[in-house]
């Protein structure tokens, strides 16, 4: 008997944009789960879990292509996620929001979830977000087992 894993690893990502309190635009997208979640969770399942969890959402201005080599995000705003929930088997949710007071003035062109130890454990790149006072994001952060 051959056995497989049914799926990889893997992230959905959920973006909605907000001017003004009115919903202006919404994204859902697949994202790379990078090397540093790998180890992360090797370690965590061998039984040495201190600080292996996700605690932080982040927002960068870096424009390289996501890969799974990544373990930073450049020129970064990082806070931590809003709430953690668990939407299926073998999925987790970090919900998260940006405030139309954070992170103004910024071109937001990647996201990252990050360990409380500093691990990066995924990354998402894409087109440009100008951050302004008039601008809130909320979203939600899947990662599939």
């Amino acid at each position: 008997m051959k056995l497989a894993d049914t799926q990889a690893l893997r992230g959905e990502f959920r973006l909605a944009i907000y001017r003004h309190g009115a919903l202006v635009d919404e994204i859902i997208e697949p994202n790379l789960i990078v090397n540093g979640a790998k180890d992360q969770l090797a370690r965590l399942v061998g039984g040495n879990g201190a600080n292996r969890h996700v605690t932080q959402i982040g927002f960068g201005t870096g424009t390289a292509a996501a890969a799974p080599g990544n373990t930073v995000l450049t020129g970064a705003y990082w806070k931590p996620v809003t709430s953690v929930s668990y939407p299926a088997t073998g999925q987790v949710a970090f919900a998260w929001s940006l405030s139309t007071a954070e992170a103004n003035g910024m071109a937001i062109t990647e996201f990252g979830l990050r360990c409380a130890d500093g691990t990066l454990f995924a990354r998402k790149a894409r087109a440009p977000i100008h951050k302004s006072d008039d601008l809130s994001l909320t979203g939600t952060w899947t990662i599939i087992f």
